[in-house]
């Protein structure tokens, strides 16, 4: 059965960090751009960073610098790490397989709080 299983969130104080992991299936994992998505309370989700199969990278404007994708093909695990975090940073993780900027592989799993303190 495919699944995303994510974890690694947690309470932090603005200026933490925090690396959250996603274990993917292997149809999921395998050969694909894997993305991490976050959604704040009450608004959309959004795609804040991707990394393709051979390991290139991309991120939203928002947590350039502070952000770093990666995955492990051996382990079927897309990473982020996430550094200077910010309030606004409070979210919701997610990791799924990206199709094309507004599409995705799979349903969506549970997620993952972040949550920054000021």
């Amino acid at each position: 059965q495919e699944q995303l299983v994510e974890s690694g969130g947690g309470l932090v104080q603005a200026g933490g960090s925090l690396r959250l992991s996603c274990v993917a299936s292997g149809r999921l994992f395998k050969g694909n751009t894997m993305g991490w998505y976050r959604q704040r309370s009450g608004e959309q989700r959004e795609r804040v960073a991707t990394v393709t199969s051979d390991g290139s990278t991309n991120y939203a404007d928002s947590v350039k610098g502070r952000f770093t994708i990666s995955r492990d093909n051996a382990e079927n695990t897309v990473y982020l790490q996430m550094n200077s975090l910010k309030p606004e940073d409070t979210a919701v993780y997610y990791c799924n397989g990206v199709l094309s900027t507004t599409l995705v592989l799979h349903s969506w799993g549970q997620g993952t709080q972040v949550t920054v303190s000021s």
